[in-house]
């Protein structure tokens, strides 16, 4: 019970922050929309723990829970560093287009 409150605390605290920097024009709003429904399906994972535990058991999964949407959110995070990767790869492929068109006309 202290450890679902101490989580939704943490995620109250980064709403605030999402909030606060929305207000500051620091994200865009399709970024604040994402991570503000991140937060909340966060929090109701927090909140429905224990239904999450009865269907990982009821779909055969060993385990907790907690631990399936660990290892999902593992997926996700490597699924964003590779969008990542490949964005930084365009952006270096432009850099030096870039970088080419200026000596060529020096």
């Amino acid at each position: 019970m202290f450890q679902q409150v101490f989580a939704l605390l943490i995620i109250v605290f980064f709403l605030t922050r999402l909030i606060n920097q929305k207000k500051k024009n620091q994200i865009t709003k399709n970024e604040s929309i994402f991570w503000f429904i991140f937060w909340i399906l966060a929090a109701l994972a927090v909140i429905f723990l224990k239904t999450i535990d009865k269907v990982v058991a009821a779909l055969g999964f060993s385990g907790s829970g907690i631990n399936f949407l660990l290892y999902i959110a593992v997926m996700i995070l490597f699924y964003f560093i590779f969008k990542m990767r490949l964005k930084m790869v365009k952006i270096e492929k432009d850099i030096t287009n870039i970088t080419r068109e200026v000596a060529l006309r020096k």
